[in-house]
């Protein structure tokens, strides 16, 4: 491969910044930490893993007692195609399941829909009914896997659809019921009216139907997390770090106040509540950023709400590698990427672990690829010994700087959210969209002017690449999910159907009742997705964005 090594820096002094563009000074040393700053017991300046505020991380022992959980995301096709990769990925030693799902499942569609068309399958599995996730899990004992499902908007409704499967599993398998359901849904809507986009309803009934779920799984589910309050998407759509850390625990904190504002007591839920957060390729930043999150949640948890169960104030985490720091262009180079991300998720102390595969710039990822990024983790995991030790990078002055900034960047964001009546009315008023519109932008134009080095790019330019091998989906699969809806319409009880949704619409249209029992009425009953959605706007409406400038 011949490759040019333009120069990309100005031919002024270089500028030493993290990617989210604060400084880095030269040297650190302890002058650079402020006296007591983030202090844990017994006067130690940033305390002891396993101890408040888990500057160090929420366990004593951390990985030398269990490794993180490798969770690898995958869906594409029909639930029968996902299952099998499934199958694929717990056979090769993953740990936990992690479902994608398709555009028309996470918007609420059908895959008969017209805007379903030519996306149904293309970048995750579709499911429209229940028979769609109980074959998707065919095979699989819900009781002893783990299992994360990526969707928001319509979450509570795929919950209710998989927590009927478990019921009524497909081949004949022993019914699982929900208190032995362990696993998580995202159901971070918030977050989608930020950065993802994808909803159904008007951002008022979206968040009764989040504290529905978060009520109803306090307690059905003990296993179960109702929420993972997701900074992923916040950082792909091209946030600081500090703008990740700040929007993500806001929201967190807003779903909490929900949740007691309903009467439930703080140590009842708080304990199942998760985070997923992104692992960009700063690797000091994203570290001093898991680091910081902790502390801050256990503080407010613990000091805001007056939770008293140590489980309350310890922040569970996800991590996935960025998506947003793959490149089209020398796709191998996204291995070394990727690995340097999931180190950066391990050192700053994740629960589980998505690590992305190299060719996800291009398409869906081939079984190769997965299969290298698990085995990624698998190198860090038993080769490198990182695992020795617990948290070998607390104490760096530079690491605890970077933490002590984290910090206080947070909180200064938290204050123009108070400012602007709380994360809702911020949302409604697009200010965390615009900060994060601005951001992206400043990004791109330093990496469009070369001030910013992305090898592959904008330097050591390859002349001559050639293209690797991809997955197609094949088109078929489309007209094969959509035959599948219609079998499953026909072969259902259409007045028990309508009489499923017709109460659930009466529920919805009284604000205080929980939805999740009228719900897995319609799932047990067959409606499909795009029925239950279409039911609850008819109650609820739709909803428009604002465009931001």
């Amino acid at each position: 491969m011949a490759v040019s090594a333009k120069p990309t820096t100005p031919a002024t002094e270089p500028s030493f910044r993290t990617l989210s563009g604060e400084p880095v000074e030269e040297l650190y040393t302890a002058a650079d930490l402020p006296p007591g700053a983030g202090a844990g017991a017994d006067g130690d300046p940033i305390g002891l893993p396993g101890a408040y505020p888990y500057t160090r991380g929420i366990h004593s022992s951390m990985y030398r007692g269990r490794l993180w959980t490798m969770r690898q995301f995958a869906g594409f096709g029909t639930s029968e195609e996902t299952n099998e990769r499934f199958r694929y990925l717990l056979d090769h030693g993953q740990t936990g399941l992690s479902t994608a799902f398709d555009m028309p499942s996470l918007m609420g569609h059908d895959s008969d829909h017209t805007r379903s068309l030519g996306e149904v399958g293309r970048e995750g599995v579709a499911v429209d009914t229940l028979d769609d996730m109980q074959t998707l899990f065919s095979g699989i004992d819900l009781g002893e896997v783990s299992v994360s499902m990526t969707i928001n908007a319509p979450a509570a409704i795929m919950l209710a659809f998989y927590v009927a499967a478990a019921e009524a599993p497909a081949g004949g398998g022993a019914p699982v019921g929900p208190e032995r359901l362990s696993g998580t849904i995202q159901a971070d809507i918030l977050k989608e009216y930020i950065a993802q986009k994808e909803w159904c309803f008007p951002i008022d009934p979206a968040m009764r139907l989040c504290g529905d779920m978060i009520e109803w799984c306090t307690k059905h589910m003990p296993r179960w997390h109702p929420i993972s309050i997701s900074g992923y998407h916040i950082r792909e759509a091209g946030s600081t770090a500090q703008q990740e850390l700040a929007f993500t625990l806001k929201d967190g904190l807003t779903y909490v106040e929900q949740a007691v504002a309903r009467g439930l007591d703080v140590d009842d839920f708080a304990p199942r509540l998760s985070f997923f957060f992104n692992a960009q390729i700063d690797f000091f930043e994203e570290i001093a950023k898991y680091r910081a999150a902790r502390r801050i949640w256990a503080r407010e948890m613990r000091e805001t709400f007056g939770a008293k169960d140590p489980r309350s104030w310890q922040m569970r985490f996800h991590t996935q590698t960025a998506g947003v720091s793959l490149t089209a262009q020398q796709p191998l180079n996204n291995i070394v990427r990727t690995a340097i991300e999931a180190l950066a998720g391990v050192l700053g102390g994740t629960q589980s672990l998505h690590t992305n595969s190299y060719d996800e710039a291009l398409a869906l990822p081939t079984e190769e690829a997965v299969t290298i990024a698990l085995r990624t983790q698998q190198v860090i995991a038993h080769e490198t010994g990182v695992t020795n030790t617990v948290d070998p990078l607390g104490g760096s002055y530079f690491v605890e700087a970077l933490t002590d900034q984290m910090e206080q960047r947070a909180y200064d964001y938290f204050a123009k959210i108070d400012q602007l009546g709380g994360m809702v009315d911020a949302v409604k008023a697009n200010y965390p969209q615009r900060e994060i519109a601005d951001a992206a932008f400043s990004l791109q134009q330093e990496i469009d002017a070369g001030e910013r080095s992305v090898v592959g790019v904008n330097s050591f330019i390859a002349t001559d690449e050639v293209p690797i091998p991809t997955l197609r989906v094949d088109p078929a699969l489309e007209r094969k999910q959509v035959d599948r809806l219609h079998g499953a319409r026909a072969r259902r009880d259409g007045a028990a159907v309508e009489r499923a949704l017709s109460e659930l619409r009466e529920h919805a249209a009284h604000a205080d009742r929980n939805l999740m029992e009228p719900l897995l009425a319609c799932a047990r009953a067959h409606a499909s997705e795009g029925e239950i959605v279409e039911s609850l706007q008819q109650i609820f409406g739709d909803y428009a964005e604002t465009p931001v400038f």
